[in-house]
């Protein structure tokens, strides 16, 4: 209920939310929120380490199915930039408050490798399977997951084309 608050707020306020509106968003005293989170910062923190774990469950089903499926390089790249889009449509503003401003403690960032390590991989083995990327296809999935992470987190967040552009990027890159 906290976050979700907090997510509420932020996306409205941005960093100009306060963790008093936080907490009379969410029907607390100012006490209970402290209780459970130290600073406006620690709620980012939090909301950023849910995050993380929403794409890791997403991505790890996206994965799966395409290994079953075996689609197209083109149809492969369309269910990754809806997977990841979709998980960034609501609050955008909220995922441009972590992504630029939630603390960098070593757990987080230890994720976010594993998360980007494993989109790497798999964006490899799809080029691979399909026949793409060159003659170093690890090279040209590390280039594709910066470039479509750069693009969504620096430019397209809060874009209702936000999905074809990052499709129509990706392709051209690969």
């Amino acid at each position: 209920m906290l976050l979700e608050a907090a997510a509420q707020v932020f996306q409205r306020e941005g960093l100009g939310a306060t963790t008093n509106r936080i907490a009379e968003r969410a029907g607390y005293s100012i006490g209970t929120l402290y209780q459970y989170f130290g600073s406006k910062q620690a709620l980012l923190y939090a909301l950023a380490e849910r995050h993380l774990h929403e794409i890791g469950a997403a991505l790890d089903h996206t994965f799966r199915t395409l290994r079953a499926e075996s689609p197209t390089w083109e149809q492969t790249v369309r269910r990754l930039v809806t997977c990841v889009v979709g998980l960034h449509r609501d609050h955008a503003r909220v995922h441009t408050l972590m992504h630029d401003y939630a603390p960098r403690a070593p757990e987080l960032v230890a994720r976010f490798e594993e998360l980007r390590e494993q989109m790497v991989a798999e964006l490899a083995f799809h080029l691979d399977r399909c026949g793409r990327g060159g003659p170093d296809p690890q090279r040209t999935a590390a280039l594709l997951f910066h470039t479509g992470d750069g693009q969504l987190h620096g430019v397209l967040l809060a874009d209702e084309h936000a999905e074809r552009e990052l499709t129509r990027s990706l392709l051209a890159l690969s």
